[in-house]
Order: structure tokens, then sequence, then C-alpha cells
């Protein structure tokens, strides 16, 4: 069995976009993502952000072609799951892992970097034993991912329900726990397999309202701030990564 050769799908190619947003904020601002941790008095950090922002800009990029998909995938997989997620982001379990938004933080790079991981599987020359394999571990992390979000809508419903436009019926704190329940529903559906592709349909979709409802409206009111515009960006980029998961769960094969 081998993929079938397929042009780069619109889940990649969002997800592409998001990563690009987040490093065009980084080289606006001259400042890392909040959830890249780098510290203030760290050597050159300023010159490292615009690094990190024109680095990401770059292998985020070249997602938008099959015939540099894997070659910016890998990238990026590389450099979310061991800069990011491991050095940046490891070091905070040592003093802050009794704080659920530390691990929340966590999953918001884990996924993108899961993503990177799919693109990679479904657009590299590999065999595809080992592009399933790839491809699954990716799903999979993802389903973790998306159950920390949920939870999080319990551990900070105090700071989730305001983000709630208040003109929604029936109330902001039903949303904020409707939505907590439907990332853990996601996550399961996509841990099991049970459901996953219409879970991960959904998820995309409600990321996106996240995006129009939450974010969109908080940019607009203070377009100066940094975390309004990297907020805004990371939820494109997850809006990408839980997209990316949809198309590999409805990805063919041929013989």
């Amino acid at each position: 069995m081998i993929p079938m050769k397929e042009p780069p799908a619109f889940g990649s190619r969002a997800y592409g976009l998001g990563v690009v947003a987040i490093g065009i904020v980084c080289l606006a601002f001259g400042e890392f993502d909040p959830s890249q941790p780098v510290p203030a008095g760290f050597p050159a950090r300023a010159i490292l952000a615009y690094a990190a922002g024109a680095f990401m800009v770059a292998a985020a990029g070249t997602l938008m072609w099959r015939r540099t998909a894997a070659w910016g995938a890998a990238a990026l997989t590389a450099y979310y799951a061991l800069l990011v997620v491991l050095l940046m982001n490891g070091r905070l379990l040592l003093t802050d892992y009794a704080t659920y938004v530390t691990y929340e933080n966590i999953a918001m790079q884990l996924a993108i970097a899961a993503a990177g991981l799919i693109v990679f599987a479904t657009t590299a020359k590999i065999d595809a034993v080992n592009a399933a394999r790839a491809a699954r571990l990716g799903r999979l992390t993802f389903g973790v991912c998306a159950l920390v979000w949920g939870g999080a809508h319990f551990v900070y419903m105090n700071l989730t329900a305001p983000l709630v436009p208040k003109w929604l019926p029936p109330g902001q704190e039903f949303w904020g726990y409707a939505t907590g329940i439907a990332f853990i529903a996601a996550g399961i559906a996509i841990l099991t397999g049970v459901q996953a592709r219409l879970a991960a349909i959904l998820l995309t979709a409600m990321l996106a309202s996240f995006g129009l409802l939450a974010n969109g409206p908080i940019l607009l009111a203070d377009p100066h701030s940094h975390w309004n515009w990297t907020e805004s960006a990371l939820n494109l980029a997850n809006v990408g990564a839980a997209w990316v998961v949809a198309d590999s769960l409805s990805r063919r094969w041929k013989s």
C-alpha cells in the first residue's frame, strides 16, 4: 500500500496560514509568542524572536506547495516539538506543574507540532506503513490536546465565560461549559476513532467560531496588543490543525 499522490489539502494550507500569522506577529512586535516563553534576560532575546518569526513564516509558507510541503512540515514539527514544547515549556513543568494553564499552553503548541507531523506523513515520500503510523501519532496527540483544552474551560470558567458575547443566548456560562464538553467529546472521538472525522470537522468549525465571536472583537477593541494578535493567530493555527486532522481521516489509499 502506498499513499495516493494528492495536492496539499485545504487544511494544511489553513494550518500554514495560521503559523505564518504567528510568525508575522513575532516580526511585527519583536517578541515571542507568549506560549513560547523565553526569559526576559535571555541573551539576544529580541534577535531570537525575530529569527523565530522569520523561521515560522518561511517554514509554514512552504506548505502551500506539495513539492516543498514535507520539508516545511518536518521543520515545524521539530521546532514546535523540541524547542517550544520540550525546551521552552518543559522547564515550566518544574516550577508551575500545579498550574493548569501550564498544560493548556503546552497543548496549544503541541497541537501545532501534531498537525505538522500529519502534514509530513501525508506529503513526504515515505512508505505507507510509516506514513500511517506518523499520522496516527499526530491524531492521537491532537486528541489529547483537545481534552486539555476542554478541561481548561472548567478550571478557568471565570476567564472563559467573559469571552462569550453577552448577546448570545442562553448565557455566557452555558456556552463556556458547552464548548468545554465539546472539546472533551471531540478528544475522546479522535482518540477512539468513533466518529473521529465528524468530531474533527465540528471542532474545526467551533475553533473558527472562536476567532469570529471571541478573538475578533477583543482584537478590534485593542489592536495594539501583542497578546490579542497572538491569540488570534494561534487560534487560526489550531483551526488549521483541526482541519488537518479531519483531512487525514478522509485520506484515500491505493495498492
